[in-house]
């Protein structure tokens, strides 16, 4: 497997914190982010590295040199002139002949990139970006996928978004070498712009979204959390190859206001201290996972759509107070039958409709989540009972303990 990485930009956003290094030399706790990238590759067996460099280019050759002293192989594209974020994949053309990761070379990550490979593969996609929810996706653009990760829409941060799901564009692709037979030269392209959103009617670009550790050197306030996030093992940590731990959250009366039974998103309302419990679970490193019965779509009081329209208020609501959820899951099941509207496929006794424990389950299943070293916390027995059977540690919230008070109880 090859990774390419795209080493050449300029890095105009952090030139204040040092205008004479290319940026992937930016130090990091005294090693350039560049050669943690390059870290995590050959620690999961991927060696074949191809730097594409520009500005400065001559700092990143000098250090890192073929490779060896890092264990990996090592060979350069040389930008003369700048080709944007994907003009210099035209030198890749007959050189690389199956599918290869393309990185941004400003990112401090720790991902199973195994995973993402499958991932693609299982799609059969042309192209599989890696996205993950973050603390700003105000100013971060979305992608827009459908319930198999197929992309639909791309929102940058000038779109009118209305609401929108928590789920950033990390900078990080798998992608297929048939994209470059269409290259002609090697000309200032955009990946974005010009490759893949135009490949969207074709139904072969997708998204694989990840809780682990993605950030970007974009803001001096981004490398400080950085630096902690590496002292503390936490970039390490969510990688998904390791055991993870959870929040798993209850919504209704948890996370929102409890209005019955919720049919539209006028009627969703975040809860005084949600945003701020959420986010001390983003910030211990735990997964925040919502698992919510919605027997509205049993009933057939609300589609799947008026669902997913209702999660994208909370996701948005949650981001513009720098929370963020990391999945959701969601049984539409209801045993009883007899009502008019009801949608006979989901009347069932199903396994995941709390409190039996089958969300859980599931997103164990999904995350490498240790059950018992994880937390379950809603507003009703059944969201304990449904912990109890899974495993986890519970909570139960009551007119004395909001969500905020229960996860303060966390020994994080």
């Amino acid at each position: 497997m090859y990774a390419v990485i795209m080493a050449g930009g300029k890095g105009t956003r952090v030139a204040s914190v040092n205008r004479d290094l290319p940026k992937p030399m930016l130090p990091i706790n005294g090693k350039p982010v560049l050669e943690y990238e390059i870290e995590c590759l050959r620690r999961q067996g991927i060696t074949d590295i191809i730097l594409s460099i520009g500005h400065l280019g001559e700092q990143i050759q000098a250090y890192f040199g073929d490779g060896s002293p890092f264990g990996v192989q090592i060979t350069y594209i040389r930008e003369e002139v700048p080709l944007g974020t994907a003009g210099a994949l035209y030198y890749l053309k007959g050189r690389v002949r199956e599918d290869f990761f393309l990185i941004n070379g400003d990112l401090i990550f720790d991902v199973d990139f195994h995973r993402l490979m499958a991932f693609q593969k299982q799609h059969q996609a042309m192209a599989a970006l890696l996205g993950h929810p973050n603390n700003h996706p105000y100013d971060s653009g979305i992608i827009v996928a459908d319930a198999d990760g197929r992309v639909t829409g791309w929102l940058t941060k000038e779109d009118k978004r209305g609401w929108y799901r928590n789920c950033v564009n990390a900078g990080i692709h798998v992608l297929s070498p048939q994209l470059l037979e269409e290259m002609d030269a090697p000309k200032k392209i955009d990946l974005d712009r010009e490759i893949l959103r135009p490949m969207l009617p074709s139904g072969r670009v997708y998204v694989y979204r990840t809780p682990e550790y993605v950030k970007d050197m974009g803001t001096q306030e981004r490398i400080s959390q950085v630096e902690h996030d590496l002292q503390t093992g936490l970039v390490e940590r969510k990688n998904l190859g390791k055991r993870q731990k959870a929040v798993f959250l209850d919504r209704d009366g948890t996370i929102n206001r409890y209005v019955g039974f919720l049919r539209r998103p006028e009627e969703f309302q975040l809860l005084d201290g949600a945003a701020e419990a959420i986010q001390r679970i983003n910030r211990s490193g735990y997964l925040a996972i919502v698992v919510t019965n919605q027997p509205v779509i049993a009933r057939g009081e609300v589609t799947w759509e008026g669902l997913e329209e209702i999660h994208r208020k909370m996701e948005t609501l949650l981001g513009q107070e720098g929370a963020y959820l990391d999945d959701i899951f969601v049984c539409p099941h209801h045993p009883d039958k007899g009502f008019l509207g009801e949608v006979p496929a989901y009347k069932m006794d199903c396994e995941c409709r709390k409190p039996k424990p089958g969300l859980l389950l599931q997103a164990a299943e999904k995350y490498n989540i240790d059950l018992a070293e994880s937390w379950m916390i809603g507003d009703q027995p059944k969201d304990a009972q449904a912990g109890d059977a899974a495993g986890c540690r519970t909570m139960w919230l009551n007119e004395r303990m909001d969500l905020l008070g229960a996860v303060k109880e966390i020994d994080f």
